[in-house]
């Protein structure tokens, strides 16, 4: 969802519509609202008219997981025709949500119920209607429903086939061999003995084998299905097509008919000349375990298909070409159902191509799919409905639905944008809104200031129709609206619809194999030739600064402080120096700065995992990273992999390129990941789950890089470092989560910070784990060398005679005291720390103090004073 951001002009409260439109003029526009509804809207807003209940009515539905929103009007709802307030339940920053549903009381009751996750609240009616089955299921109901259709069947003729249910009726073993279904039943062909007590294979094998003409049989949610007599079924009956829902090899004719409608209870259909598939129109194949079709599947049988779907088959037994060319012969064939990756291949418009004739593809338009050049159509996605496990308390579950019904919003007056942004629920009316590709309502969040100023703001969503709606309709709309598929529309689906893993499957592994084969081998040969900067006639070298701790920390007499850029030998700033800022500076391309042209491939997250990508491939030291802006198919395909096989899934979106952890989130839910999208880029990183721990707490180093040339390259490490402490005991308990000082090291540099003097930190950390820091050290080392390696093997461009700079080095260190990269962040945001004093324990000369750090720095970078460095 767009951000909503306000401009707002006036501080007069809103007393006409004229002020309304004016002061909320680019919140209409940004929300969309069409210009006939703005009067409309303005009446609702100013008299709080919430009369949606009205004219909707909220059912359940998914077996009342989830639930949805109808037009209970009995008058139709036009297009554009009215709009509607929706109120937000629950507004929250992400870091209070768990707080808040523990403390604000009936918060997680109300969300619970919106949300579906309250269902086991109702155990006492399921364990009385629990009760009346048990007493359904005696033997004297049992031998009710056997009479009435051995009744039936006998008054249809002794040839007549037929058909038995008996579903969830409390059958055990001995009930089922007192009914002797063989002799009462000699024609039977269906079976059905789903959801009984059956558990002992022998005793039932001997009365299934009895019924040798048996076509289909359920035995599916009975006992006995754990104890593998699934061969002994397929074996012992010659004629079953059908079992527990799924093909068998021997499945033909009658198969085909039952799914088509033509054979049932009504009509068993004994014999296969009673079954013309010539007069099949529809065939629902979908979820039937087929690996090869029928033979009788075919144009000649099949003469009047024109509605096929064979959802949820492998079909894996025959190439997808094959396949094709099959399906090619059905000329009556208009509408498909099929996986998209699956057996006819990973994209539909190969299949559009093939099946020229189809006018709609998973419900989908055919030309619309030709022209949008989409490849994974699925307008029947199963819905992803929230789970949970009995322990769980409301505000737990909660937590772990809301992804499912979060929208968000991030404030902003004339001044700034607001670094947060607000996640929201909306009532219990918009939260039944369900998704649709062809929606016919639309939503968007609205911010009304009755006094005309941000602050005195309420927020709504409002709703409204953008096609005729008819009583009974259900109301939807679009989860994605805006978005294509050049923005991976059919992935992030996967928010809240179960996509085709395969599919992303493929793409991780092509992802993989794309990474394995990269690597260009960053070579070091050439010798730097950079030289000190120190005036022949012993003059200071003078330096520009806006960063506070240049002016307070740099003492040597070497470097004298100017005011005037334009008579500075060193621009040292915060400020990007491009063109513009030097056009207005006055500076020339003779000054040194401290920045390289092009630093972003470092200190841009999602540049600096593609520029290692593209050097090293995918080296251990970098965790695996995606970019979701570009590579959100293949983080999915990562994520189904490692849950197939059952390893860690827990991840870390970070923003490209915000400093302190801002946006920051560690998440495990797949749908998470994917909302948390909107708002703003970010790269999706492998969590550390295991890191090496400080007395049980997480910790990260903070290393300082001084760069005289890219290439050649030449770095220099300094020999001051910090360690930055989480406040809290490291856990991965799910609820830990959405605590800050548990999972991160940077409290914004505010607060409660938790920095250790360096000795005291490794004489400690030595002593706690049994390790030498120096090789430690030294395995950091090679790591940062490499980082850099990198940027001057795949960017060379970023040399410039006149550049100088220091580079923050983040680094974290795992169970096994591998180093980690976490980021490289730029000079203003690498010095920081600086204030926090701290001794050193490496390098050629002894411990510096913090408050000594840029007297190191430009003697390094400007004068070749190597004291306190070390060469990397």
């Amino acid at each position: 969802m767009s951000p909503a951001a306000a401009a707002v002009p006036c501080d007069d409260r809103i007393r006409s519509y004229d002020d309304f439109a004016r002061v909320h003029a680019y919140l209409l526009a940004a929300a969309g609202v069409p210009p006939s509804l703005h009067q409309r809207l303005y009446r609702k807003l100013a008299d709080e008219v919430f009369d949606g209940g009205e004219s909707f009515a909220v059912e359940p539905c998914e077996g009342g997981r989830q639930r949805r929103l109808v037009l209970a009007s009995e008058t139709p709802l036009g297009r554009e025709s009215d709009v509607f307030l929706v109120d937000h339940a629950w507004s929250f920053r992400l870091s209070d949500a768990l707080k808040q549903l523990r403390e604000v009381p009936g918060l997680a009751e109300r969300m619970s119920a919106l949300m579906c996750v309250d269902l086991d609240r109702r155990t006492e009616i399921e364990e009385s209607d629990e009760q009346d089955r048990e007493m359904s299921g005696g033997l004297e109901h049992v031998l009710q429903v056997v009479q009435k259709e051995r009744t039936r069947t006998q008054e249809k003729g002794s040839d007549f086939a037929a058909w038995l249910e008996l579903e969830e009726l409390g059958i055990d073993d001995d009930m089922l061999v007192s009914l002797d279904l063989s002799a009462n039943f000699p024609n039977l062909v269906a079976l059905n003995l789903w959801g009984n007590k059956l558990q002992d294979p022998e005793k039932i094998m001997q009365e299934i084998r009895k019924c040798g003409r048996l076509k289909a049989l359920w035995l599916n949610e009975n006992p006995i299905l754990n104890q593998g007599i699934d061969k002994a079924v397929l074996d012992g009956l010659p004629e079953l097509e059908i079992y527990n829902s799924h093909f068998t090899r021997k499945a033909r004719e009658w198969a085909l008919g039952f799914c088509g409608n033509m054979v049932g209870a009504d009509n068993p259909c004994s014999s296969v000349e009673s079954i013309s598939l010539d007069n099949i129109a529809t065939l629902d194949l979908s979820d039937r375990c087929i690996h090869k079709l029928p033979e009788v599947f075919c144009p000649s049988k099949l003469s009047s298909l024109s509605n096929l779907n064979i959802r949820g088959n492998p079909l894996d037994q025959v190439p997808g070409d094959d396949l094709l060319n099959l399906f090619s012969g059905f000329t009556q064939l208009q509408e498909l159902e099929v996986d998209i990756p699956g057996p006819l291949g990973n994209s539909a418009l190969p299949i559009l191509e093939a099946l020229p004739n189809l006018t709609l593809l998973n419900g989908v338009n055919a030309l619309s799919i030709a022209e949008s050049g989409k490849h994974v159509v699925d307008s029947a996605l199963q819905p992803r409905v929230p789970e949970w496990s009995p322990e769980e308390s409301l505000a737990e579950r909660v937590i772990g639905a809301m992804w499912l019904y979060l929208m968000t919003y991030r404030l902003a007056d004339e001044e700034k944008v607001d670094e947060t942004p607000v996640w929201y629920v909306m009532d219990e009316l918009g939260s039944a809104i369900r998704h649709s590709d062809d929606a016919n309502f639309r939503i968007a969040p609205f911010l009304f200031m009755p006094e005309g100023k941000l602050a005195s703001a309420i927020s709504y969503t409002i709703l409204w129709p953008v096609g005729d709606v008819h009583t009974g309709d259900e109301c939807t709309r679009d989860f994605l609206f805006g978005i294509g598929e050049d923005k991976q529309r059919s992935a992030r689906l996967t928010a809240w619809f179960h996509t085709p893993e395969n599919y992303f499957i493929q793409e991780f592994r092509k992802y993989q194999e794309q990474l394995q084969s990269t690597g260009i081998c960053p070579s070091t040969k050439e010798k730097p030739s950079t030289k000190s900067l120190r005036p022949s006639d012993g003059r200071a070298l003078r330096v520009f600064t806006d960063i506070p701790q240049v002016d307070e920390f740099l003492t040597r007499p070497e470097f004298v402080l100017t005011t005037d850029p334009k008579d500075a030998d060193i621009i040292w700033v915060s400020m990007q120096v491009d063109s513009e800022l030097k056009s207005s500076l006055e500076l020339t391309d003779q000054q040194y700065t401290n920045q390289f042209p092009f630093e972003a491939c470092l200190v841009m997250k999602h540049h600096l995992a593609d520029t290692i990508h593209k050097a090293w491939g995918s080296p251990e030291w970098l965790q695996p990273t995606y970019n979701l802006e570009t590579h959100l198919s293949q983080l999915i395909g990562d994520y189904c992999v490692r849950k197939q096989d059952n390893m860690d899934n827990l991840w870390i979106m970070k923003p490209w390129n915000m400093a302190r952890t801002i946006d920051t989130t560690v998440t495990g839910d797949l749908s998470a990941i994917i909302r948390l999208m909107e708002t703003g880029p970010k790269i999706c990183q492998k969590y550390i789950e295991c890191p090496a721990l400080f007395q049980g707490r997480k910790f990260d180093i903070r290393y300082i890089v001084l760069v005289r040339s890219i290439c050649p390259l030449e770095i220099f490490l300094s020999d001051v470092f910090w360690v930055r402490l989480a406040n809290n005991q490291y856990t991965l308990e799910k609820t830990s989560l959405f605590e800050y000082e548990t999972h991160f090291t940077v409290m914004n540099y505010t607060g409660r910070m938790n920095h250790m003097n360096t000795p005291e930190f490794v004489k400690e950390f030595e002593k706690e784990h049994q390790v030498k820091w120096l090789d430690i050290h030294e395995s950091i080392c090679n790591m940062i060398r490499r980082v850099f390696e990198s940027a001057s093997a795949v960017h060379p461009e970023m040399q410039n005679t006149f550049s100088r700079a220091i580079y923050g080095v983040d680094v974290m260190l795992d169970n096994r005291f591998k180093p980690k990269i976490l980021e490289v962040t730029y000079c203003p945001d690498c010095t920081r720390a600086c204030k926090y004093d701290t001794s050193a324990v490496v390098g050629n000369q002894g411990a510096i103090r913090g408050s000594d750090f840029f007297n190191t720095v430009f003697g390094c970078l400007f004068l070749d004073d190597l004291t306190n460095v070390s060469p990397l």
